[in-house]
């Protein structure tokens, strides 16, 4: 748990239409927004062919995220979550972009699945809408990935992120501003592509109500409104309308109601035709539109961690239980682990970085899921998993690093294998993994208890004290560290252990 509760907190949602950030007071564990900021950046449309973050779309973006720097620089570390979603996900140049954009809000960025960013969305939406018993159906469009969530309460269950959004299938399909039929025909058929392996998974008869979470459906719903073509959020019958007037128009800049932003109207059209095609092909006669969304549902996420509710541990738990793991040895390790880290709470790496422990303790909760598939070469296999899967609350980041503990955590250790890691954690993670490996070794005999040694670090070299005969009367773990000296040597470290 954090050392102090911080009295505001932010979330800053790097979508692939808009930038977003929100401010909330937190005063005795409740939350008042005080402030929003949202600016149309419009980052999918700046990915050129080879899938690259264009210059000026990078101008743009990084001008946008200064002046929200201006707002959170001084923010404590703890108080701040800001993630990016599917343009930065997918594009190849990311990491120089981020690089830049940690710099403009003086925090760090996390990158997300989509299935992450869907399980956000829902948390959002469902706080702001408080606690029911229906099963919610919830749309969320964004730049250039619609999410689609089945819930109940605050749990989302059913989660997909499709490869299509507002600015992306605008730009695709009604190229130059062209509008006809024909187009809005084609960028239909798109979304129904997309759309079809989950028919009967989001079909209406799953659910109870449906709601939707982005700019893009608030904005449908307040020109059906407005028109008069619906008095209830977005409706079937409203749609028809809506679409049967867009395809009186020849160019989308012609388009023209009274509730559409200037800034809108160019991606419109193609919010327009992944909402038709999706109540078309999903049965949905009626749906009704949030505040809440991804942004909140970070602010959530950020108050869980706050108060030592993080869901990254429950994530941690479930898998480890998936997989059968052998919860009494992780115990054993985090124990183990914990007196370790206290007595190097004046390193770098555990006084500047308090995460550390944390990030070691999961790792050994999910160090040998390898095992259900095989067990040669089981923390290749465990690693596998831990980068590729999706972990509700861990960002790619978190996976990143959480994967090369688990991966380094026995056998040859290498120091290149920590390089792609960002900032703080390229610095730390060799050390951490060390402190992983050494108190994995001492648990190889998982019925043995920790004898009460003590550790230094001093730069490369780690000095272990046992007490007493321990060490003659550990005659294996006496070799196991005989081995060890040669491993970490090859990582250009020094171990030396002896008696009291």
């Amino acid at each position: 748990m954090p050392h102090q509760i911080p009295t505001s907190v932010a979330a800053v949602d790097l979508g692939s239409n808009s930038f977003h950030m929100i401010i909330c007071s937190l005063q005795n564990g409740k939350l008042q927004t005080i402030d929003r900021l949202k600016e149309m950046v419009r980052l999918a449309a700046g990915l050129d062919q080879h899938k690259n973050l264009d210059p000026i779309t990078q101008e743009r973006a990084l001008a946008c995220l200064e002046r929200f720097g201006q707002r959170i620089r001084d923010f404590a570390p703890n108080s701040v979550a800001i993630v990016g979603t599917n343009t930065l996900r997918i594009a190849r140049n990311s990491q120089q972009f981020i690089n830049k954009a940690e710099k403009a809000l003086g925090h760090p960025i996390h990158i997300i699945s989509g299935i992450e960013e869907a399980r956000l969305i829902y948390q959002g939406v469902a706080h702001s809408l408080g606690s029911n018993a229906n099963n919610r159906f919830v749309m969320d469009i964004g730049g250039s990935s619609t999410e689609y969530i089945i819930g109940r309460d605050d749990i989302a269950h059913t989660k997909e992120s499709l490869n299509m959004g507002c600015v992306t299938v605008s730009q695709n399909f009604f190229k130059n501003g062209a509008l006809s039929k024909k187009s809005f025909r084609k960028a239909m058929l798109h979304a129904e592509q997309h759309l079809e392996p989950f028919l009967n998974t989001f079909n209406s008869k799953n659910w109870d109500e449906a709601i939707g979470a982005s700019g893009s459906l608030k904005a449908i719903s307040n020109v059906l409104q407005t028109m008069g073509w619906s008095n209830n959020g977005i409706t079937n019958e409203g749609l028809e309308q809506l679409v049967a007037h867009l395809l009186k128009y020849n160019r989308i800049e012609e388009i023209s109601f009274p509730a559409l932003s200037i800034e809108r109207r160019p991606v419109f059209i193609g919010a327009v035709a992944i909402v038709y095609a999706t109540f078309k092909n999903l049965n949905i006669q009626q749906m009704t539109v949030s505040d809440g969304a991804l942004r909140e549902g970070l602010v959530q996420d950020l108050l869980g961690r706050i108060y030592n509710d993080d869901v990254r541990s429950q994530t941690a738990q479930t898998i480890a239980a998936r997989y059968h793991t052998d919860t009494f040895h992780s115990e054993q390790l985090k124990e183990t682990l914990r007196y370790i880290v206290q007595q190097l709470d004046s390193f770098p790496c555990f006084n500047d970085n308090p995460a550390s422990l944390q990030f070691l303790e999961w790792a050994a909760e999910l160090h040998e899921i390898g095992f259900e598939i095989a067990h040669s070469q089981y923390h290749k296999h465990s690693a596998y998993i831990i980068a590729n899967g999706d972990l509700a609350g861990f960002s790619k980041q978190d996976q990143l690093l959480l994967s090369k503990l688990v991966r380094s955590h026995r056998k040859k250790l290498s120091l290149s294998r920590f390089a792609d890691l960002p900032p703080p954690w390229r610095q730390h993670a060799p050390i951490m993994a060390v402190v992983f490996r050494l108190a994995t070794l001492l648990h190889r005999n998982r019925n043995s208890k920790r004898p009460d040694f003590t550790i230094m670090i001093d730069g490369q070299d780690i000095k272990i004290d046992f007490p007493g005969p321990w060490l003659e009367q550990a005659p294996l773990t006496h070799a196991d560290l005989k081995q060890e000296m040669y491993y970490l040597k090859e990582a250009r470290f020094n171990l030396i252990f002896d008696q009291c």
